[in-house]
């Protein structure tokens, strides 16, 4: 018999919970001393809606992504994750969105000593309490979807760079997360292997996963997304739909960095 498998995105809801944004972040600041990392960021998200942060280098892109769930604590403003409130004073709440959130680096982050299948086996195991058989279940299921089933016996370093990144992007998945944060997945890759990773990315975007993803791919952006924010100096600059935002973006800033990555 067929195994079926859903994710966390597959789970029922009542109206009220779909109307809960995936994402809210109301007035949100972050500082490294005096520096400003983030200043004043709202932003919402919608469920099944997929967001392409860019910007130039420092702007403060990875820092937003990385206080959604925690790896970088924010100072002041308030982060809702599917209605949850991340308050570093209820470690209970931390863990509630962390399990709802799956994340992939710029780095693979795979453990070098252990094989494939068990690098994906690990989480599911460890914190949902899956059985072996189980975990193994999904991870197959996954791996699968990522299109390499057959590597799931090697180790990471007998894996080219896109192979362990899809590793990577396949082991967040066992976690049946709601939503999944990209920080520049393609960035630590040979060109050549960039095009087999957004394919992975555009395949979860079609199945309505709940995205939000940094990236210079700007032909990724305007394949994938439905809406781009701009960000420039840790300050959401504009946002729109990505027709308008290439086509005629409305601050003088976006205008020079667009000229910059696509010319």
């Amino acid at each position: 018999m067929a195994m079926t498998i859903t994710t966390a995105n597959d789970q029922p809801d009542g109206e009220q919970a779909r109307a809960v944004p995936a994402i809210r972040m109301e007035a949100v600041y972050k500082y490294y001393g005096d520096f400003a990392a983030l200043t004043e960021i709202d932003l919402k998200v919608a469920r099944g809606e997929r967001i392409v942060v860019c910007g130039p280098s420092g702007s403060g892109k990875s820092t937003l992504i990385r206080c959604l769930n925690h790896i970088e604590k924010h100072d002041k403003g308030l982060i809702f994750v599917n209605g949850v409130e991340l308050d570093a004073r209820r470690p209970d709440q931390v863990d509630i969105i962390r399990r709802d959130t799956g994340m992939v680096f710029q780095s693979f982050n795979l453990f070098p000593h252990m094989s494939i299948l068990d690098n994906c086996t690990l989480a599911p195991m460890t914190v949902h309490g899956l059985s072996a058989k189980e975990a193994g279940d999904l991870a197959m299921h996954f791996l699968t979807k990522v299109r390499i089933p057959d590597q799931a016996g090697k180790f990471p370093g007998q894996l080219s760079g896109g192979q362990q990144q899809r590793v990577a992007i396949a082991r967040a998945l066992c976690m049946r997360p709601k939503i999944m944060l990209f920080d520049e997945p393609t960035s630590a890759l040979d060109p050549e292997m960039v095009k087999e990773v957004l394919e992975t990315m555009k395949a979860l975007a079609q199945d309505g996963m709940t995205m939000l993803c940094v990236t210079h791919e700007m032909g990724f952006a305007r394949e994938v997304a439905d809406r781009i924010v701009f960000m420039n100096e840790g300050r959401i600059v504009e946002q729109g739909r990505p027709a308008e935002f290439f086509a005629s973006p409305s601050t003088e800033r976006a205008k020079a960095f667009l000229d910059q990555i696509i010319h």
